[in-house]
């Protein structure tokens, strides 16, 4: 394996971090799931095909990843809350923490397939067409999948709003 690819690899790190925290909600979980994505991708280098686009290609593994640790976690007992929803009660950032909580409690809310495009095309910024090459899906389903995630994401934040009032 040449000292390019971990390069290359070591390169993409933000991105996946940020895709994976999209998709898993938890610091500790996203990155046990780069660490197994960087992990599959180095000990199967010789899958990649150079010249392909490499961020897809681990972007895959991420998204792989997840499933096969959600999969797991189905067999396990889960835990209700995790620890740092509570890190900030009583501080200055609690209005602004509460909106962050209420955010990523609708998009638990919302389907896995739903946060993957959410998480692709919306927070890492990811091009349709790259998005759905990572998902092994049509452009035209990404489209769809992604305006019906995004008009679901905002009927549960209004609803949350109206229930609030």
């Amino acid at each position: 394996m040449s000292n390019s690819l971990e390069n290359d690899i070591a390169a993409l790190l933000p991105r996946l971090r940020r895709f994976a925290r999209s998709i898993t909600f938890h610091r500790e979980d996203a990155d046990d799931v780069v660490q197994i994505a960087v992990e599959r991708a180095l000990t199967r280098s010789a899958q990649w095909e150079p010249g392909t686009r490499l961020d897809s290609w681990m972007f895959r593994i991420v998204k792989n990843a997840w499933i096969d640790e959600v999969r797991a976690r189905a067999r396990r007992d889960q835990l209700f809350a995790p620890e740092e929803e509570g890190e900030h009660v009583g501080d200055d950032r609690a209005e602004a923490q509460q909106q962050r909580m209420a955010v990523e409690q609708a998009l638990r809310r919302l389907s896995e397939e739903h946060r993957m495009v959410i998480g692709l095309v919306l927070v890492d910024g990811m091009p349709y067409k790259e998005a759905a090459e990572v998902l092994d899906i049509p452009m035209g389903t990404l489209t769809s999948r992604l305006a019906r995630a995004r008009e679901a994401l905002q009927a549960l934040l209004s609803d949350r709003t109206r229930n609030k009032e």
